[in-house]
């Protein structure tokens, strides 16, 4: 598919949707809740695994409540990763090819049994390939520091990343979504490796920040932006795994720095604490707050709006509703 067409399928799913499409919710936090448990570096890609099955009956929980996007359960999904944990490069290679395939049979299956009823509110969904930060892989915390260390350069983060991105290519998912990016050089290794691969899927790049202004580094939101406004490559910029009430002053400042179509998907608000593993206690907004705040947040310009860690096919319930209820 070329770019071309491949932004038509972004636009059209953004006018079917009422002017702003619905994103899913927390993988691993679904996940959790029916049994799965993830004391592991690989997190929620433990499941990939051990049971491909609950992944994708999660994947039509939230179709269900009303998303037009659905991530695919690659975010801490890497090939070294998976070596760490004794698995081969091929068997790595399966899974995160396995990761997409989950999401676009719950796509399709979801798709079949309701395009029939002329009553239904939905859209046929597309699917959003995971690419988890450098961070995310190290599993201590530095997707919400940005910290990598001296030694970590762009070639080191190109390399990190490109056999991942080769293999979600290849998987055919409709877009790929960079999450969770803390800092301006890797926002840069991802541009380049769209470049270097000439990737032809859309594709996102989202940032983390921890407080309401800048990235995690502390680099602003102005510098880490550049290389990403140059690149036809990326066709959306945002904000996700950040807490809800820092979304308003941030859609503000993203619409003043691109003229790409701009993405949210915070968390729940709580607070995850990288090195003890464990959420701390922390304010929490609940389903009935993203309703009200999802309906903010697309009046000021987001296109794209979902939820991140803690939040649930209840919370993306809640989002749908608002949004497609009352489109612009």
């Amino acid at each position: 598919m070329g770019m071309k067409k491949a932004m038509t399928l972004l636009d059209d799913l953004i006018q079917n949707a009422g002017g702003c499409a619905v994103i899913d919710g927390g993988l691993a936090t679904q996940l959790e809740k029916h049994g799965a448990v993830f004391n592991d570096s690989l997190w929620s890609a433990v499941c990939l695994v051990k049971d491909p099955d609950l992944i994708k009956k999660v994947h039509l929980e939230y179709l269900e409540a009303g998303a037009d996007i659905l991530v695919s359960s690659s975010y801490q999904a890497t090939i070294p990763g998976f070596l760490s944990k004794g698995l081969s490069a091929e068997e790595g290679e399966l899974l995160l090819e396995r990761s997409v395939k989950l999401a676009v049979e719950a796509r399709d299956s979801f798709w079949d049994s309701v395009k029939s009823n002329p009553g239904h509110n939905y859209n046929r969904a597309l699917v959003a390939a995971s690419i988890g930060s450098y961070g995310a892989y190290l599993a201590d915390g530095s997707e919400y520091s940005g910290h990598y260390g001296p030694d970590v350069d762009v070639d080191t983060l190109k390399d990190f990343h490109r056999r991942r991105l080769q293999i979600l290519v290849g998987a055919s998912p409709d877009l790929l979504a960079f999450e969770t990016i803390p800092n301006k050089l890797e926002a840069q290794a991802c541009v380049e490796l769209l470049e270097e691969e000439n990737v032809q899927i859309l594709s996102w790049i989202c940032f983390s920040s921890v407080d309401g202004e800048n990235a995690p580094s502390g680099e602003s939101f102005e510098e880490c932006l550049q290389a990403i406004n140059k690149s036809d490559k990326v066709n959306a910029v945002g904000i996700n795994c950040t807490p809800p009430h820092f979304i308003e002053a941030l859609i503000c400042k993203f619409k003043e720095l691109t003229d790409k179509p701009i993405v949210v998907y915070p968390n729940s608000g709580e607070v995850w604490d990288g090195r003890a593993k464990k959420w701390l206690p922390s304010n929490c907004f609940g389903d009935d707050k993203f309703e009200s705040l999802s309906a903010r947040w697309r009046d000021l310009g987001a296109k794209f709006i979902g939820g991140c860690c803690r939040t649930t096919p209840s919370t993306i319930r809640a989002v749908s509703k608002v949004l497609k209820e009352s489109p612009h």
